[in-house]
C-alpha cells in the first residue's frame, strides 16, 4: 500500500456544491494560501448536482428580504431552527447566484430581463452542467489542488483541534493523510440508513444520493463534535417508483394532492413540508389511498414545459410519461421515500457557532453537512460555503498551534486499522448483508416506510442494540479489494448516524413534526421541548444535550 502524504493551508473535504464554492472563494480572499478539495468521485460530476437541477429553491425574489426567509424556514420547521444561521446564510442568496451567472449559468429571465420566478422564493434555471460550473471556478484557483477519488475516513483531532485527516482510494492501492492548519467538511448528508423505496437492483432510485453515506457526520460524531437536530429526519414526496421530484410540478403547474376519490387534502393537514408527506400517508391509512398529483387538467403547454425540466433532472419520469400517455392522461402518483438525514433541507447536522465552525476548533461545516439551518438547498449550501471560507481566511492569519508529534502516529494508526480490514475472514457476513440488516432495522424500529414513519419507544431500544451489535459484525466483514473497502467505511459511517438518530428521535418525547419524526408514545407537540436537541458522543454512547434558543440578531460562539 502506498502512502501519499499532502499538506494544506486548508482541507476541504467533499467537492460538492458547497466544498468547490468554498474554495473558490477562499483562494480569491487569499491567492496565497494552500487549499486541497478531498472528494470520493470526481468534483465534475459529483454531490447532490451530479444531474443537475432546474431551479434555484432559495432566493430573496422582488418584494420579499431576508428575513421572509428566515420566517418562512421557521415556520415550515416548527421553530426548530439556528435564526442566526438562516439570515445569515439568506443574507448571501442573491449575492451567491449572480457569481453563479457570472460564472455560466443559464437563468431564466422574462421580456423585463428579471429572473423567472417559481413561487415566492424561488428561480427557474438550465441547470444540467451547474456542477461542472462550479467545479470549473474551484479548479481555475492558481493554489487550488483537487484531489479525486480519495475516500476520507477519519479526522486528525488532538484536545479538540483538528490536524488533518486519513482516507483510502477506492481505486487504487492508495493511503492518504492530509495535514492541515483548517478544515472545511462539506461531504453532504446521509442516505441509506433505512431500507429504501425500491430495494434491491433498483436501490439506487432514491431521492438523496447513494453515495453520501454521512461520513462527515460519523467522521465529527467519532471525534466527539457536538451535534443538533438529528431528530428531524427528511422524508420527501416524491413520484412513485421513479422517485422523481413532485415540487415542479405542484408548483411549476399549480396540481394539487388529491386522493383516489378525487378529493383535494391537502388543506386538509397542511402545507409544511412534513404536513404533505404525512397527508399522504394519512389518507393511505384511512385506505383513500393510491394519492396522486391532479394533472389532467394541465394545458398542453403545462405538459411539454414537464417533458423538459423532467428530461432535464429526471429522465425516468419523462420516460415513463412517454410510455403511459403523460400528466395530462394519468395523474402522478405520488409516495413518500425512506427517511433521510440532511441538512439542507432540515436541521440536522453539526452544531456551529455563527461562522459555521464545529465545536473541534479549526473545524468548519457547510451545506447538508451543518445543522440548523434548513431550507437551505442550493444557494443555501453556497452560501454557507462563502462564510465558512470568509471565517477561515480570517483565523489562518493567525498563529496556530504547532503540529503534536503523536498527530503523525495517529494518522498511521488509522491507516493501519483500515489495512487489517484485509485479514478477515471470507466466510464472515458480507457488507451488503450487515448492510441490508441495518436498513431492516431501521425501517421496522426506528420510524421506516413499513411503519408509516412511527416508533415507539420500546421500538427505539432494540433498534439502538440491534445497531450496536451490527457495529460489532461489520468490524469482520471481509473487504478484497479497494471498492470494497470503501464499502465497509461507508456502513459504518451509516451505523454511527444511526445510533444518534436513535438517540435524538428518543429524546425529543413530543411529536414536533409529522412522519418526520412521529413519535407514537407522545403524539402532541410540547411546550417544554422548544429547544434544540444536541448530542456528543463519549465512550461509545450518544450523550444528549438540550440547548435554548439562538435569535437572528445573535452572534453565537462556542464556550469550549
Amino acid at each position: 500500500m502506498e502512502t501519499k502524504i499532502i499538506t494544506a493551508d486548508l482541507l476541504i473535504i467533499g467537492g460538492g456544491a458547497a466544498g468547490c464554492y468554498a474554495a473558490k472563494q477562499a483562494a480569491l480572499r487569499n491567492p496565497q494560501l494552500k487549499i486541497v478539495i478531498a472528494e470520493k468521485a470526481d468534483v465534475r460530476r459529483s454531490g447532490c448536482l451530479a444531474a443537475g437541477v432546474n431551479a434555484l429553491n432559495a432566493y430573496i425574489t422582488k418584494g420579499k428580504t431576508p428575513d421572509f426567509y428566515v420566517d418562512y424556514a421557521k415556520n415550515d420547521a416548527n421553530g426548530i431552527v439556528r435564526e442566526d444561521l438562516l439570515l445569515t446564510l439568506s443574507q448571501r442568496l442573491n449575492q451567491v447566484t449572480a457569481d453563479l451567472e457570472k460564472m455560466g449559468l443559464v437563468i431564466l429571465k422574462d421580456e423585463n430581463g428579471d429572473y423567472v420566478p417559481r413561487g415566492n422564493r424561488n428561480i427557474k434555471i438550465n441547470g444540467e452542467n451547474i456542477k461542472e460550473i462550479l467545479a470549473k471556478g474551484a479548479r481555475r484557483q492558481r493554489h487550488v489542488k483537487i484531489v479525486n477519488h480519495v475516500n476520507i475516513t477519519d479526522f486528525l483531532v488532538q484536545d479538540q483541534q483538528i490536524y488533518g485527516a486519513v482516507g483510502f482510494s477506492p481505486k487504487d492501492q492508495v493511503a492518504y493523510t492530509f495535514y492541515a492548519k483548517a478544515v472545511l467538511v462539506a461531504t453532504g448528508g446521509a442516505s441509506g440508513l433505512y431500507r429504501p423505496n425500491n430495494p434491491g437492483f433498483s436501490k439506487h432510485k432514491m431521492w438523496y444520493p447513494p453515495f453520501n453515506t454521512g461520513a462527515g457526520y460519523a467522521m465529527g460524531i467519532r471525534a466527539g463534535a457536538e451535534m443538533t437536530t438529528f431528530e428531524m429526519r427528511f422524508i420527501a414526496l416524491r413520484c412513485k417508483d421513479t422517485i422523481a421530484p413532485t415540487g415542479t410540478i405542484a408548483q411549476g403547474v399549480g396540481a394539487k394532492q388529491i386522493n383516489q376519490l378525487g378529493e383535494v387534502y391537502e388543506t386538509k393537514y397542511g402545507l409544511k413540508t412534513s404536513e404533505r408527506v404525512y397527508g399522504t400517508v394519512q389518507e393511505n391509512k384511512a385506505g383513500r389511498g393510491p394519492c396522486y398529483l391532479k394533472t389532467t387538467d394541465i394545458t398542453d403547454q403545462q405538459e411539454q414545459d414537464l417533458y423538459h425540466a423532467y428530461l432535464n433532472m429526471n429522465p425516468a419520469q419523462t420516460l415513463r410519461w412517454l410510455e403511459n400517455g403523460g400528466p395530462k392522461t394519468h395523474n402522478v402518483e405520488i409516495e413518500g421515500t425512506e427517511p433521510y438525514i440532511v441538512g439542507g433541507h432540515c436541521a440536522s447536522g453539526y452544531w456551529v457557532s455563527t461562522d459555521r465552525q464545529t465545536t473541534i476548533h479549526g473545524l468548519f461545516a457547510a451545506g447538508d453537512v451543518a445543522g440548523g439551518a434548513p431550507q437551505k438547498y442550493v444557494t443555501g449550501a453556497l452560501a454557507e460555503g462563502d462564510i465558512a471560507a470568509e471565517a477561515i481566511v480570517a483565523q489562518l492569519q493567525t498563529n496556530y498551534p504547532p503540529q503534536p508529534a503523536t498527530i503523525a502516529q495517529q494518522a498511521d494508526a488509522l491507516i493501519q486499522r483500515g489495512l487489517a480490514y484485509f485479514e478477515n475472514d471470507p466466510n464472515n457476513s458480507s457488507i451488503a448483508t450487515v448492510e441490508q440488516s441495518m436498513q431492516a432495522v431501521m425501517d421496522q424500529y426506528a420510524g421506516g416506510i413499513s411503519q408509516y414513519y412511527g416508533y415507539t419507544e420500546a421500538g427505539l431500544k432494540i433498534a439502538a442494540n440491534k445497531i450496536k451489535q451490527l457495529q460489532q459484525t461489520i468490524e469482520q466483514a471481509p473487504v478484497t479489494n479497494m471498492h470494497a473497502l470503501m464499502s465497509l467505511y461507508e456502513v459504518k459511517e451509516r451505523l454511527v448516524v444511526c445510533l444518534c438518530v436513535i438517540a435524538h428521535l428518543a429524546a425529543r418525547k413530543e411529536t414536533r413534526w409529522h412522519s418526520f419524526a412521529e413519535n407514537l408514545d407522545f403524539p402532541e407537540t410540547d411546550a417544554q421541548f422548544n429547544k434544540y436537541v444536541n448530542s456528543i458522543y463519549k465512550d461509545g454512547d450518544i450523550q444528549i444535550i438540550y440547548r435554548d434558543f439562538v435569535k437572528r440578531d445573535d452572534v453565537y460562539e462556542h464556550s469550549n
